[in-house]
């Protein structure tokens, strides 16, 4: 059977569609991964998979039906349900004239691929990686993997728009023998060219060798450091806060005592700026609204918009919101829709992590938090805990690894408080950056009163 190309699927769904108007967007995604443990590469595998989303629009109501197809039988069965659910819809808040007519130069090329080929040069180097860590007493484990996402996404008004995505991240955990102990880096990239298996494993002896001493501490507030990723950690709850909606309703940190939004406010200190751009290098992602159903911050009516650098906080001041272009309706503000990056810049940060710790008489430095949950969206509290490697600083060096604790804190108040930067620089959450949000660029910070609430118990 003749394979049936992601343009094509698009064109048919719009030509056999009854609805008053639909958008169609095809995504093909093709994935590589190797895992390991002990020491010793386990699995490896390449997957390939076809989606396709029909946005049916009837009046004022719309209706969206996703699935795996790859077909044109398919396609058709995704598009009468799409029409059938619309004519049921009841009509939404949100709706919009669909986007104008947009072209990309390369609507026509094939979907863009990965193979297990793009692990050619890591893979060798993890081999000898994983001999030194035998011979040194180290156990490592990991997991590496790299997407790449093309999508096509095609209007009844004529849009068609392509977008090629790549997306990888490498993380891995080194244990002492006697499992006591352990150490985690990781890293987001685009091809992996710049991603080394050396240096990953040496960072992990450097960080288990500053675990051979252990020291217990209660919990307290710590003058604390924060690296790249775990400012990363913190700063995507955020930005995923920053919904112009629950804003003016009143339910976020961003809404305004007695009513509206803060933008324009004064939020955090001056010198902050956050920010996401889809150029950002290193960070490139859609230029344009990808929407297969709508939420407090999205609108399908938008797809296609185009995206531009958006600042969401500058110089300390809250300057834009999520917004759709219903929302921008309730705000009298301008439609800035989300984008797929984020990068935070503290004027002044220089150098990194390292430089921030010779300058803390007593305190810690974190590595990386896990099971971050909100606590209370009006102050945009969070809760979490710590996770594989904690460690003493005195005196500007690192003595020691300390027990695990859980923590208290709200991202918009460290933005506050902090007392130190480093440079930006590309960073990876460890919480939301495997299946959720990779592309990241932030700074490390210094926290003089980081809120551990309790001991942890866990490793």
């Amino acid at each position: 059977m003749a394979t049936v190309g992601p343009q094509q699927l698009v064109e048919h769904a719009l030509s056999v569609t009854a609805a008053d108007g639909c958008v169609v967007i095809v995504t093909d995604s093709g994935s590589a991964n190797l895992r390991w443990a002990n020491n010793t590469l386990t699995t490896n595998g390449v997957t390939h998979d076809v989606s396709v989303t029909v946005i049916a629009f009837r009046g004022d109501a719309n209706a969206s039906v996703s699935g795996t197809a790859a077909s044109i039988d398919q396609v058709t069965a995704l598009v009468e349900q799409a029409d059938a659910a619309a004519a049921l819809a009841d009509p939404a808040e949100d709706r919009a004239p669909l986007a104008a007519s947009l072209l990309s130069p390369d609507w026509e090329d094939d979907p863009a691929r990965t193979s297990i080929d793009v692990y050619r040069t890591f893979a060798a180097d993890l081999g000898d990686a994983f001999g030194q860590a035998e011979a040194e007493g180290r156990i490592l484990y990991g997991f590496v993997n790299h997407e790449v996402t093309t999508t096509y996404l095609g209007s009844s008004t004529g849009g068609r728009l392509r977008h090629v995505q790549p997306t990888g991240h490498y993380g891995c955990t080194a244990k002492n023998t006697d499992l006591t102990t352990s150490a985690w880096v990781g890293g987001a990239t685009r091809d992996f060219t710049d991603v080394s298996a050396y240096a990953m494993a040496e960072a992990l002896a450097m960080r288990l060798s500053w675990g051979e001493r252990r020291i217990d501490l209660p919990a307290g507030r710590y003058d604390t450091v924060l690296p790249p990723t775990a400012t990363a950690d913190l700063m995507i709850d955020a930005y995923w806060a920053a919904g112009a909606r629950v804003a003016h309703e009143g339910q976020s940190v961003y809404a305004r005592p007695g009513g509206g939004t803060r933008i324009g406010d004064q939020l955090v200190s001056a010198g902050v700026h956050l920010y996401s751009d889809p150029v950002y290098p290193g960070l490139e992602c859609a230029p344009f609204v990808i929407a297969s159903g709508s939420s407090n911050s999205s609108s399908v009516y938008d797809n296609a918009i185009p995206l531009s650098r958006t600042s969401w906080i500058e110089d300390g001041r809250v300057a834009s919101l999520m917004q759709t272009r219903e929302t921008a309706r309730l705000t009298g503000q301008d439609v800035t829709p989300g984008i797929d990056n984020l990068v935070l810049e503290i004027a002044g940060g220089a150098g990194t992590d390292l430089d921030l710790i010779a300058d803390v008489e007593d305190g810690l430095l974190l590595t990386c938090l896990w099971y971050i949950r909100e606590v209370d969206p009006q102050t945009l509290l969070l809760t979490g805990l710590t996770r594989d490697g904690v460690y003493r600083v005195q005196g500007g060096e690192i003595t020691g690894a300390v027990n695990n604790f859980r923590f208290n804190e709200s991202p918009i108040d460290l933005l506050r408080r902090h007392t130190a930067a480093s440079a930006t620089a590309p960073s990876f959450s460890r919480e939301w950056g495997d299946d959720y949000f990779s592309r990241t660029a932030t700074p490390a910070l210094r926290i003089p009163d980081f809120n551990m609430s309790s001991v942890s118990q866990a490793l």
